[in-house]
């Protein structure tokens, strides 16, 4: 999986402002971004392994 970060973000989407596109997200129009560690710390807690 690759992340964008928000410079990228912006430019795909046709060159939104950052607060923009902030706004979007707060009204649940853009999904909230989730921390890439987030998929190892599921895994370790629920005990699954690294492939799947």
């Amino acid at each position: 999986m690759k992340y964008l970060n928000l410079g990228q973000l912006s430019n795909k989407l046709g060159g939104r402002s950052r607060s923009s596109i902030y706004r979007d997200v707060e009204s649940d129009l853009l999904p909230k971004p989730t921390p890439p560690h987030a998929a190892l710390v599921a895994r370790l807690h629920y005990g699954g392994s690294r492939n799947g």
